[in-house]
């Protein structure tokens, strides 16, 4: 084959060849690990040795050469081989025990427990293994990790021509005693001269006797009939439901309260839920007991148990409620708590009729059980605040603030009837004076204003803030308060002592009676027909609503009034007869030379003067004659300087 091309089918295998292992790569030279190179001749080509044949190589083989000319050469030393990997995966096994001291068990003292000790020759290190045991309930495993253990306090460690069958061995203070040893071991202690002891056995635990002997003393009783793989499947979802109250009333403030007992039959288990009523003052928790099984007496157990530091569980237990122990007119006893069963449902009862044979079921009376709870009083009127934010402080603890009518607030907002008032008073300075009542329909508060009157020596403005007036006579605790039906021409209204007499009303409160008229006597609306007359007046608002306004006058109740406006009117243009001409171009934006009633409005507003339809009317009617109600600035200085 020399020669060919490296080509597919110019290659052959040798069929007689079984080895394909790789050949050995390293070769170890004064113990170091050197790889092998092939040696090469002349020209790269590798040098093969023993090229002789097996006669030969046989001859050398048992050639004994004798001494002729002298020593004959020294042989080779051998390879050196460090002991790391003399000894790589040389283990010696041997086998012990430890004892265990145990303090806190009345049944045992110590216990033995077995190991395996490995010794590896490789870097003197030794690991101990304990063997697991199932269901021992101790740690197992490894107990001492691979190391290498100090023997004494002078920093030696243990070696294995330290470790010997029968011997102790102490590791971190735990005593550990050497029983076997496996064949190697044993064979690798011999060659090395060591004479290894005979064998012994690990001691028996004595516990685990004391347990064998006993297991075989057990007696074994025979199994209940009771199957509860049959209780789930039968009575799954089935619940006896019981009504029962709660008497409490032994103690202070106590009170029979309503509870339902439903006791689950699928695995005897009870809770208490609490029936609440609407407004009962009590927190919102549905559950007084929660389910789980209930014992009769829970304080029944034996007195050396150890309450403190142990739990009570179902072998202390020695009976739980069953359904045999809820009958109708039956009070128990559950922790400490006396209900009273007074009830029950429908299937509660078919299943102490087909369980227990009881077919009468008379429910228990406890309408007049409870005591009547003291009634609350509401106190007189202090006459600090406002009738209704006094009563909060009585209804609950935080104040809250009085409810209102959305809805009448709503549908009456911003509808203000005027009045006009004379003051009836035995003084003689206050029977002159005159007031513009104002009453709300919105909340039915009310308002008085006074107009003020030059050298009257009183003060004018307003005389009342906006509230709710009670009638006189009316009773604190329930009064009754002045309404639209209670103002009428020559109706008295007393306010908090002061009498004022209906004189007049606003134009607009004949209107509303008008159009409400199921609500105000025929009387009132006829009053107010009289005395407002019948003189028409138009009034252009096309500034603001774009349509006329057609109101009627009086003759002459509304002249004091417009007297007090016209002086106050007066008094400006004797101390700046500009001013005069200032506020009516202010008014005048168009520059057309004319204002109008709603610019004569926004000018009292602004004098602080009366605003009401009827003195803006007089007003105008005063100043001009124009039917559009239109006023000239030559106009509006001669109605102010007029006297």
């Amino acid at each position: 084959m020399e020669g060919l091309p490296f080509l597919p089918g110019n290659s052959f295998k040798d069929p007689t060849n079984m080895r394909y292992h790789r050949s050995q790569s390293l070769k170890y030279s004064n113990g170091y690990a050197l790889p092998l190179r092939p040696e090469v001749g002349i020209g790269g080509v590798p040098i093969t040795r023993n090229q002789l044949n097996e006669a030969e190589l046989d001859e050398l083989a048992n050639f004994h050469p004798t001494l002729t000319y002298g020593q004959a050469k020294q042989a080779p030393p051998t390879d050196f081989i460090p002991s790391h990997v003399k000894l790589d995966k040389k283990v010696l096994r041997f086998n012990g025990y430890f004892t265990q001291t145990i303090i806190e068990s009345p049944d045992e003292t110590y216990r033995v427990r077995p190991v395996e000790l490995y010794y590896y020759l490789e870097d003197d290190t030794i690991a101990v293994f304990e063997p697991h045991v199932e269901n021992s309930g101790m740690p197992q495993g490894k107990l001492i990790k691979r190391q290498k253990l100090p023997k004494d306090d002078e920093g030696g460690t243990y070696h294995w021509r330290d470790i010997n069958i029968g011997m102790n061995l102490t590791f971190y203070g735990k005593i550990f005693k050497i029983v076997s040893c496996d064949q190697f071991t044993q064979n690798f202690l011999e060659s090395e001269g060591i004479i290894v002891n005979p064998l012994e056995s690990v001691p028996t635990d004595p516990y685990i006797v004391q347990r064998k002997n006993a297991s075989a003393l057990k007696t074994f009783s025979t199994p209940s009939s009771f199957d509860k793989t049959r209780q789930f499947l039968e009575l799954d979802r089935k619940v006896l439901r019981l009504f029962c109250l709660w008497d409490d009333q032994d103690s202070m403030f106590g009170e029979l309260r309503p509870f339902i007992l439903h006791y689950y039959l699928v695995d005897d288990t009870l809770e208490i839920r609490e029936v609440h009523k609407p407004n009962d003052g009590r927190d919102p928790f549905p559950v007084l007991i929660g389910r789980h099984k209930v014992p009769k007496n829970r304080s029944d157990i034996k007195p050396s148990f150890p309450l403190i530091t142990m739990e009570v569980t179902d072998h202390e237990i020695k009976e739980y409620f069953t359904p045999r122990d809820f009958m109708i007119g039956k009070t128990v006893i559950i922790y400490g708590r006396r209900f009273l069963v007074y009830d029950c449902d429908n299937f509660t009862k078919s299943f102490y009729y087909h369980n227990f044979g009881i077919t009468d079921f008379p429910a228990v009376d406890v309408e007049g059980m409870a005591k009547e709870l003291p009634k609350m009083e509401i106190p007189p009127y202090n006459n600090f605040g406002s009738m209704e934010d006094s009563l909060q402080s009585c209804l609950s603890l935080v104040p809250q603030p009085p409810k209102k009518d959305f809805i009448k607030m709503l549908e009456n907002d911003h509808k203000v009837l005027r009045f006009e008032a004379a003051m009836d008073s035995m003084k003689p300075e206050d029977r002159g004076r005159r007031f513009i009542l104002a009453y709300r329909l919105a909340d039915d508060m009310m308002t008085i204003y006074e107009p003020p009157v030059r050298n009257s020596g009183i003060i004018g403005g307003k005389f009342l803030e906006r509230t709710r007036v009670a009638k006189p006579g009316s009773q604190p605790d329930k009064p009754s308060f002045y309404g639209p039906q209670d103002f009428y021409i020559g109706a008295v209204v007393e306010v908090f002592k002061h009498r004022f007499i209906i004189t007049s009303a606003d134009q607009y409160v004949l209107k509303y009676m008008e159009e409400h008229k199921e609500q105000f006597p025929e009387q009132t609306i006829e009053s107010l027909r009289q005395k407002l007359g019948e003189t028409m007046i138009t009034v252009d608002k096309t500034s603001t609503k774009g349509g006329p306004l057609t109101v009627k006058r009086s003759p002459g109740d509304l002249e004091n009034l417009v007297r007090q406006v016209r002086a106050q009117l007066k008094k400006i243009a004797i101390t700046d007869k500009t001013r005069i001409d200032e506020m009516f171009l202010r008014y005048d934006t168009d520059r057309t030379g004319y204002i109008d009633a709603n610019n004569m409005r926004e000018l009292c507003r602004r004098l602080q003067l009366p605003t009401d339809d009827d003195v803006i009317i007089s007003l105008v009617s005063e100043c001009t004659n124009n039917v559009e109600g239109h006023i000239g600035l030559e106009e509006f200085r001669r109605f102010v300087e007029s006297s």
